[in-house]
């Protein structure tokens, strides 16, 4: 998940589009959501609500370290019980057979499958087979995640992405487990968000491993990318029918005027958040502007690492969550200048649907070998509350089905996209922010671990029968 913004109280504007109807959730006839062939899902990851760091074999990651440091989670808050999934996933999964999902998007934990010497840990790859096992058994399609961030603690004493090693490990990582997993899974995703980690790992500090230098960030990205060209040709070897891709998160930029200045400001802002990415998967090399941005930053990219990285891919995963309104720095870049009167999240993201549709319609126009999309985050952080048994999420209610809306408009642009994952099944540990962001369809009592359906999940589940029950 992005995580690109300073947590802020609830917009007075947030409630305004959220609290009329909230029960019209149902798309209207003539939406793609309808087709039998659009997946519907809901997505987790593996630090956000295991637990259990220290059990079975477990090694420490870069997240246990980050945020057992002072001042780098809000509260001093850490995933060390998180949501418990560990010890609950058999009733975890049978949440998504109540909300009628048909897929799961999760997370493998890095650190709990391998040790020190790249040799498997059978008692976390275990862990992993009987899930994967029980989804199966439920009917559920299988979409999983190698790298959401929890890269163990041992190579970031090595240098992390840093270090040019990292990608090659990722390689064996994903060797190991395709070759444990093989037949379990529909689609695995090498990485999730590699900007996040590149960039709020390795620039801004906010994110494990916490540095602070641009020229890092760059190289960091080679690196991560690097090892998702060198990790699916591991997965095709072992696992031939699955699905191969990685997922990226997408921000869309808007320009604080028509000068020609701010318009160039929000071109850089989606070179440094889309093309970054984009560029070197489907066109083989970076954009140049992005040195516009942060010049002599360049990677060390030796021969042979863009062809490696530009491999083909099976689909796209796209995670969106906001709109950044911008301007000119007076220089080189940009500097965001938050919108007034608009709809906000808990955390202060703008609601903006249109952004989602617009961008994908406009990687559609840009890259010619844009590979079939599926959004596999959307949702948004509220201040949920269990109230006489019920958790009244109307805003939420009122953003998935907008956001819905705009991937239907962006498949009847002409948009492939397979389908759609909720982020998150549960409330969980989201970050540096701690656990006060809600952003699950099921609240969970930190405290209990008791488990409540929201109405937003209620209504899903409702549209997901009637969708079920049309054949």
């Amino acid at each position: 998940m992005i995580h690109d913004a300073t947590i802020a109280p609830t917009d007075p504007h947030a409630g305004s589009a959220a609290t009329s109807q909230p029960d019209a959730f149902t798309p209207p006839a003539d939406s793609s959501l309808w087709r039998k062939d659009f997946l519907l899902g809901a997505a987790t990851a593996s630090y956000q609500i295991e637990g259990a760091i220290h059990e079975d074999g477990r090694l420490p990651s870069i997240w246990d370290t980050f945020s057992a440091t002072p001042g780098k989670v809000v509260g001093g808050q850490t995933g060390e019980f998180a949501c418990d999934h560990y010890h609950r996933w058999e009733s975890d999964l049978d949440l998504l057979t109540q909300l009628n999902f048909e897929a799961y998007r999760l997370s493998i934990a890095w650190p709990r499958v391998m040790d020190e010497a790249g040799r498997p840990n059978a008692k976390g790859i275990d862990f992993y087979k009987r899930l994967l096992g029980r989804l199966k058994e439920k009917g559920l399609k299988t979409f999983v995640t190698l790298y959401h961030w929890d890269l163990p603690q041992h190579l970031e004493d090595r240098g992390g992405w840093l270090n040019r090693d990292t990608a090659y490990r990722l390689a064996d990582y994903a060797d190991l487990t395709s070759r444990k997993l093989t037949g379990q899974v529909d689609s695995w995703a090498t990485l999730n968000e590699p900007w996040c980690s590149a960039y709020l790992g390795y620039a801004e500090g906010r994110h494990a491993p916490g540095r602070t230098n641009g020229r890092y960030a760059t190289q960091a990205m080679h690196h991560l990318l690097l090892g998702h060209g060198l990790s699916v040709q591991a997965l095709r070897a072992n696992d031939p029918r699955s699905q191969k891709g990685l997922v990226a998160n997408f921000g869309r930029g808007t320009a604080n005027s028509e000068h020609p200045a701010d318009q160039r400001a929000a071109h850089l802002f989606e070179v440094q958040h889309n093309a970054w990415v984009l560029d070197p998967l489907l066109k083989g090399s970076y954009p140049e502007d992005l040195f516009e941005l942060w010049p002599g930053t360049e990677p060390l990219v030796l021969e042979g690492d863009m062809e490696t990285i530009s491999v083909s891919m099976d689909f796209l995963g796209a995670n969106y969550y906001f709109r950044s309104n911008v301007k000119s720095d007076g220089a080189h870049g940009f500097t965001e200048v938050p919108l007034e009167g608009v709809e906000r999240t808990q955390l202060g993201w703008e609601v903006n649907p249109d952004g989602l549709r617009d961008l994908l319609i406009g990687f559609n126009r840009t890259y010619a070998n844009l590979p079939p999309v599926y959004i596999t985050e959307n949702g948004m952080a509220s201040d949920d509350a269990v109230v006489g048994g019920r958790v009244d999420d109307s805003q939420r209610i009122a953003f998935l089905k907008r956001h819905m809306a705009a991937v239907d408009e962006a498949i009847k642009a002409g948009v492939d996209i397979r389908g759609y994952f909720v982020w998150s099944l549960l409330d969980n540990f989201e970050w540096a922010y701690g656990y006060a962001p809600r952003f699950g369809v099921v609240h969970v009592d930190y405290d209990t671990q008791q488990r409540t359906i929201k109405h937003s999940g209620e209504l899903i589940a409702k549209f997901l029968a009637e969708r079920r029950a049309r054949g």
